[in-house]
């Protein structure tokens, strides 16, 4: 899966989880200051990226702040055949 297909369904949920547009998100965009999220909103798009890509992501694994680090986080925990 590449970067791109990953960052799409990062963008999608995180999108759906926050209720705002999609386009308002970005690689760039700050989770907490740009869309308003708290530790909780974060949490749950955690989760349902771990549904959606059936992996395990550890809260003080990874210190997640732009929708890149999401992105970056996730590929690297996704298995190479996927």
């Amino acid at each position: 899966m590449t970067k791109e297909e990953i960052f799409n369904t990062v963008k999608d949920i995180t999108a759906d989880e926050l209720d705002v547009s999609a386009e308002k998100i970005t690689l760039e965009t700050h989770i907490q200051n740009d869309l308003n999220a708290d530790s909780l909103d974060v949490f749950e798009i955690m989760n349902e990226l771990e549904d959606k890509f059936d992996i395990e992501l550890d809260d003080d694994d990874a210190k997640v702040e732009t929708i890149g680090d999401v992105v970056d986080y996730v590929a690297k925990k996704l298995p190479a055949d996927k």
